[in-house]
């Protein structure tokens, strides 16, 4: 299998899980999480259940893994993957949803909502991306070491 391939599905995997136990803690305390993850899931279902909603969640986090990788492995921010890749979370939590999904919804930005809405999401996109920084970095150093 392709390094980049593998890497991505067992860190993208790994940080997918990993960001799921904060965010059912926030759902816990009613705090908004998750909130597009139905409303995408209407794109591909009628009433996605519980496996379409978990298979998507996998596949979202695949998706936003490689492009992390490669910033890692090929770019300065792969001489602090931990500090680099938890800022990428939050730069996906403001590129994506706090602004992408909102406009493509039509719904308010979360900064109109206040940070109860802010908090839960833009926590567990740090605490993914911040995964990432800390199990791909045998491969982050080793496509480092390799020529481009």
């Amino acid at each position: 299998m392709n390094p980049w391939l593998r890497e991505t599905l067992r860190s993208g995997t790994i940080a997918s899980l990993v960001m799921m136990p904060p965010g059912f803690g926030f759902q816990w305390a009613g705090w908004r999480i998750g909130h597009y993850g139905p409303k995408v899931a209407n794109w591909w279902a009628d009433h996605p259940g519980p496996a379409l909603l978990f298979g998507q969640h996998l596949l979202i986090g695949w998706l936003s893994t490689l492009p992390l990788l490669w910033l890692l492995a090929r770019t300065a921010a792969g001489l602090r993957p931990l500090v680099a890749a938890a800022a990428y979370g939050a730069a996906y939590y403001v590129a994506v949803n706090s602004l992408v999904l909102p406009l493509m919804f039509g719904d308010r930005l979360p900064w109109q909502l206040g940070w109860q809405t802010i908090l839960p999401s833009l926590v567990v996109h740090i605490v993914f991306g911040a995964s990432i920084g800390i199990t791909a970095r045998r491969f982050i150093a080793e496509q480092r070491s390799r020529p481009s």
